[in-house]
C-alpha cells in the first residue's frame, strides 16, 4: 500500500530534472502520446522510404531483380543491426531519452541526403522515360551513403522508443502495471498506422509524381517526429542508465572461469548485497535460479575475493542479480533464434511479394492503377483490424479461463504468429502456381503485366499482418518483460536484430537458390522476367523452413523460465 500511495514512483524513473519522478505529474498515458506520435512519424518516413525501395534499385538504378531484392534485404537487415550500438550507449551511458533525441537527428541528415539524391540535377538518374533511368556509380554512392546514414539513425531510435514507453508505467504500481501490456497493442498500432499512408499515399507519389517527393514528405515526417519526442520531454519518466551491460557480463564470465575449481554452496550462501536495493543502478534484484550453476561460481565468496579495506574486485566476485542477468540472457538467445526465420518469411513484403505483384494487373477501374508496393496495405490494414479485437476481445475472454493476467503467455503468443505465417507462405506459393499456369496456358510470358488481379494477393498480405500481432508484438513485449531491469533497451535490440538476420538470410537464399538454379545456362528461380522463373519454389522453401522452426520453438518455449525479481531499484 505505500508504494501504491506514494507520490513517487517506486521503479527508480527521474525526470526531466534528474528528480524522482511524481507518479501524478509524469508517466502513463500523458506522456505515451508524445512517443506514439514519434513512432508513427519515424514509421511514415520509414515504410514511405522502403516499401517500394525494390522498384526504385530495379527501375531507377537500374538492377537486376536479384541485386536489387538483395540490396533491399541487406540494407533493411543493417537497419535492425545498428540498434545494438543504440541500445548499448542507451543502457551504459545515455539514457534512452538522450539516444532517441540524437540518432533522430542523424536520421532526418539520411532523409535530407536521400532527397537530394533523387532531386538535385546531378545527383538523380538520368532518365530517358519514366521507368528507363541510367544511374551513375557516383549518383548509386550517394543513395547509398543516405541510406545508410538514416541505417545509422535508426539504430538509436527502434530499440529505444517502446522500451522508453513501457518505463512510462511503474511496474510497482498493479493499476500501471496493467496499462503496459496495452501499450505494446498500441505502440504496433502506431507503427501501422503510418505504414498505412506510406504504402498507400506515398508508394502512389514515388510511382506517379515523382521520386522527389516520395522521399521528400518522409523527411518532413521525420522531421515531424522530432518534433513531438522534444514535446513530451516535461511528461517523460527517465530511467539512469545502469553502466555497460557488456562489462557485467564478462565480470560474471572471467570471476566463474577463475573460480572453475570452487563448490558451489546452496543459494543462501552465495554473494549478494545484503539490502534491498540492486548493487546495479536502474535495476531489481534477481531471484537465483538453478539453471547454468556453472556461472553461480562467480557468487561464491572466499578469502582472496576481499580488496583492501573491506571492497570488493567485480572481476573476482560478483552478486547473484549480476549473475543472474548472464543467465538471463542466455535463456532468451534460443527464443531470440526462432525469430530469425519468422523475419525472413515478412521480408518477402518489401521483396518478392512486390516483385510478383508487378507482374499482375493492378488497375482499379480503367483509369487508375495501384503501385504494387502499395499491397502491402492490407499487411497494414490486418494489423489494424487485429490489435483492438486482440487487445479487447480476445485478452479479457481468454482471461476468464486461462487466469493468466495477459489472457496467454508472450510466447504462447509468439507461437501462433508462427504457425500464421506458415500459410502465408502456402497462400503466396499458390498464387503464384496459378499465375503461372495461366502464363503457359495463354502465352503471356512477354506480357509486362498479365490480366490476372493484383488483389489476389491480399490473402497472404493478411496472414502476415495477422502473424505480427501475435509474433512481434509477442517478441517485444516477451524481450521488454524477461530482460534484465537494465538491460532493457539491449535485449530490445537483440529482438529486433532477429528481423535484420532475417533480412541477410533472405538475402542469402536467394544468392545460393540463384547461383544453384542457374546452373547449365538456366534462367534460374528468380529471373528478370518472372513468367519465366519459379518464385513458388521459394516460397515452399520457406514453409518447410518454418515448420521446421516452429518445431523447434516449441520445444524451447517448454524449457524456458520466467524471470523472477525481488526489491527495489536503485
Amino acid at each position: 500500500m505505500e508504494e501504491e500511495d506514494s507520490i513517487y514512483t517506486q521503479d527508480g524513473t527521474v525526470d526531466y530534472r534528474g528528480d524522482p519522478a511524481i507518479r501524478s505529474q509524469t508517466g502513463t498515458w500523458k506522456a505515451c502520446p508524445y512517443i506514439l506520435g514519434n513512432e508513427f512519424c519515424e514509421r511514415l518516413a520509414y515504410y514511405g522510404m522502403s516499401t517500394n525501395l525494390v522498384l526504385y534499385f530495379k527501375k531507377h538504378l537500374n538492377q537486376h531483380s536479384a541485386t536489387a531484392v538483395k540490396n533491399v534485404a541487406n540494407w533493411s537487415g543493417t537497419c535492425y543491426i545498428t540498434p545494438l550500438i543504440g541500445a548499448f550507449l542507451a543502457d551504459a551511458y545515455l539514457g534512452r531519452y538522450r539516444t532517441i533525441a540524437t540518432f533522430s537527428i542523424i536520421y532526418v541528415l539520411g532523409m535530407t541526403l536521400l532527397t537530394l539524391s533523387a532531386s538535385v540535377h546531378g545527383l538523380k538518374p538520368t532518365c530517358v522515360a519514366k521507368d528507363d533511368c541510367q544511374a551513375t556509380t557516383a549518383q548509386s554512392a550517394v543513395c547509398f551513403v543516405a541510406l545508410y546514414l538514416i541505417a545509422l539513425g535508426t539504430g538509436g531510435i527502434k530499440p529505444c522508443v517502446s522500451s522508453y514507453g513501457a518505463d512510462q508505467f511503474d511496474d510497482a504500481n498493479e493499476t500501471e502495471k496493467k496499462h503496459k501490456s496495452s501499450f505494446f497493442n498500441w505502440f504496433y498500432l502506431s507503427i501501422n498506422v503510418g505504414a498505412l499512408i506510406a504504402s498507400s499515399v506515398l508508394v502512389w507519389v514515388q510511382d506517379n509524381v515523382s521520386w522527389a517527393w516520395g522521399f521528400g514528405i518522409p523527411a518532413i515526417a521525420m522531421a515531424i517526429a522530432v518534433a513531438s519526442f522534444f514535446s513530451g520531454t516535461r511528461l517523460f519518466r527517465n530511467q539512469k542508465p545502469g553502466g555497460s551491460p557488456f562489462t557485467r557480463i564478462s565480470q560474471v564470465m572471467v570471476a566463474s572461469f577463475r573460480k572453475y575449481k570452487v563448490k558451489v554452496p546452496e543459494s543462501k550462501a552465495l554473494y549478494e548485497t545484503a539490502d534491498s536495493e540492486s548493487s546495479i543502478v536502474g535495476s531489481r534484484k534477481l531471484d537465483h535460479t538453478d539453471d547454468f550453476r556453472f556461472f553461480d561460481k562467480a557468487a561464491v565468496e572466499i578469502e582472496s575475493d576481499q580488496m583492501l579495506k573491506g571492497s570488493v574486485n567485480p572481476w573476482r566476485l560478483c552478486t547473484v542479480t549480476q549473475v543472474e542477468e548472464l543467465k538471463a540472457i542466455i535463456r532468451l538467445l534460443p527464443v531470440w533464434a526462432t525469430g530469425i526465420l519468422f523475419a525472413a518469411v515478412y521480408s518477402q513484403m518489401g521483396n518478392l511479394f512486390v516483385l510478383q505483384g508487378d507482374k499482375m494487373d493492378a488497375h482499379i477501374g480503367p483509369n487508375f492503377e495501384i503501385p504494387a508496393a502499395s499491397l502491402s496495405i492490407f499487411d497494414t490494414l490486418s494489423v489494424i483490424f487485429w490489435v483492438p479485437i486482440y487487445d479487447r476481445i480476445i485478452v479479457p475472454v481468454a482471461r476468464k479461463y486461462t487466469g493468466h493476467p495477459n489472457s496467454i503467455t508472450q510466447l504462447q503468443r509468439m507461437g501462433i504468429g508462427l504457425f500464421i505465417s506458415i500459410l502465408a507462405m502456402l497462400s503466396a506459393a499458390i498464387l503464384e502456381l496459378v499465375r503461372l499456369r495461366e502464363v503457359r496456358k495463354n502465352d503471356y510470358y512477354l506480357l509486362e503485366k498479365m490480366p490476372m488481379s493484383i488483389f489476389w494477393q491480399v490473402p497472404q498480405y493478411f496472414l502476415i499482418g495477422c502473424a505480427e500481432v501475435f509474433t512481434l508484438i509477442g517478441q517485444l513485449e516477451f524481450f521488454y518483460e524477461q530482460a534484465p531491469d537494465a538491460m532493457r533497451s539491449l535485449c530490445s535490440a537483440l529482438s529486433l536484430t532477429t528481423i535484420a538476420l532475417g533480412n541477410y538470410l533472405s538475402s542469402l537464399l536467394v544468392t545460393i537458390v540463384t547461383k544453384v538454379s542457374t546452373k547449365d545456362g538456366r534462367l534460374g528461380w528468380i529471373p528478370d522476367n518472372l513468367n519465366y522463373g519459379h518464385i513458388q519454389y521459394f516460397f515452399f522453401l520457406l514453409v518447410i523452413l518454418s515448420i521446421k522452426n516452429l518445431i523447434a520453438f516449441l520445444f524451447i518455449a517448454k524449457w524456458y523460465k520466467y524471470k523472477r525479481p525481488i526489491g527495489t531499484v536503485r
